[in-house]
């Protein structure tokens, strides 16, 4: 069993409001993609629901849901949402990720 993802109550609310904008379910889909400047990019997406193999988070009626395969490089992270003078984003923190990137959206194993 792989170690469950956190979604803050920050990044729930935003997905929220982001999901209510645009007439959909607060589902957000994180996936892993080959790319970025460390070998790895996180991707984010509103879901219409989760898949079948899906690893399903849910934080303040907000669901997180991941592939099995991006989950294994993944498992135990916290995805939250933050504010700074550089902008808006959501954030990962996996403690797999051996190295990671400026741009925070890229991460090396």
């Amino acid at each position: 069993m792989s170690e469950p993802l956190i979604l803050t109550e920050n990044a729930a609310r935003r997905i929220a409001a982001i999901a209510e904008r645009q007439a959909k379910p607060a589902i957000l889909r994180l996936s892993v993609e080959g790319g970025g400047c460390s070998g790895f990019q996180y991707k984010f997406d509103l879901a219409d629901a989760p898949e079948g193999d899906d690893s399903v988070s849910e934080t303040g009626g907000v669901k997180l849901v991941v592939d099995p395969v991006s989950l294994d490089l993944i498992a135990g992270s916290t995805v939250d949402f933050v504010e700074s003078l550089g902008g808006a984003a959501f954030k990962v923190s996996n403690p797999q990720a051996a190295s990671g990137c400026g741009c925070g959206s890229s991460f090396g194993i």
